[in-house]
């Protein structure tokens, strides 16, 4: 019994000697993100090499804000990062549930359609999918344009399929019998159930929307209508790149991100691990 703790012990020194040096080698670019921050841009291209904060940030923020409008850009990007999140993952579970609990003629044809929009690069759509927008519907530069057509997810559609058809069937057969409606099935049964799966999909779409730069940066013209990446981009110039703003504006738009995951790593693990295993 000792010796069997005596190797438990071992091996995770060792797993941790191995992960440890890994940890390190991926939080190191992030905490240089966050010492360029506080320099100056003089500060930042030195020949010395700095490993710790300065006292730059809120003059970084100032210019930041003075040249693009930051705090604008962020509500933007986080107003259209939760509607798209809410109103994805309800269109995806619908879309999951139908494929994973009705049987219906063609019902393997969408699912192969699914699977092949996986594999199409958005370069191949974003031409035409912008001239329909913005010529035919005329949504430039609006919330819809931002939010509707990036909304249907092939990847959450068969993440939920999947999560719903691990999911007994005798279960919703039990409620048919009840007289319980199919939407009452659908929200009150199956959706409570697929609760971790949908927290790791509600993620996923949230740092999609949230990192996305090209449709937005296409669709929307208008200073006042840019989201937080774009505005970002604005500071790159043919003469001039001011990068201690650039820094300030991603370590802003990294650190809630970081926040979210570590609160919802749980649920994002296990979400993974119920949409993936069958």
């Amino acid at each position: 019994m000792r010796s069997k703790s005596q190797s438990l012990l071992l091996r995770q020194i060792a797993l941790h000697a191995v992960l440890t040096p890994l940890a390190i080698i991926w939080l190191f670019p992030l905490w240089m993100m966050l010492v360029f921050s506080t320099m100056s841009d003089f500060g930042i291209f030195s020949p010395e090499i700095v490993l710790w904060p300065s006292t730059n940030f809120i003059e970084n923020f100032k210019n930041l804000q003075a040249d693009t409008n930051f705090i604008r850009a962020m509500s933007i990007s986080i107003g259209v990062a939760v509607i798209y999140t809410i109103l994805s993952v309800l269109l995806t579970s619908m879309a999951g549930w139908a494929l994973a609990r009705y049987r219906f003629v063609g019902r393997s044809v969408v699912i192969g359609i699914i699977l092949g929009t996986i594999t199409l690069p958005f370069a191949v759509v974003v031409i035409p999918q912008f001239i329909m927008v913005a010529r035919e519907f005329k949504l430039a530069n609006t919330w819809i344009a931002l939010i509707v057509p990036p909304l249907f997810n092939s990847l959450g559609v068969l993440f939920m399929r999947q999560a719903f058809s691990m999911m007994p069937g005798e279960l919703f057969d039990a409620a048919r019998v009840e007289g319980v409606k199919e939407w009452q099935i659908f929200l009150r049964i199956a959706l409570p159930l697929a609760r971790p799966t949908m927290a790791a999909l509600a993620i996923i779409l949230f740092l999609h929307s949230w990192n996305n730069y090209l449709w937005p940066l296409l669709i929307n013209s208008k200073p006042g209508m840019m989201t937080a990446p774009v505005a970002l981009g604005t500071l790159i110039g043919l003469t001039k790149v001011s990068w201690g703003g650039i820094m300030a504006g991603a370590m802003m738009l990294t650190a809630p991100i970081l926040v979210v995951f570590v609160f919802l790593q749980r649920h994002f693990i296990a979400g993974i691990a119920a949409g993936a295993v069958k």
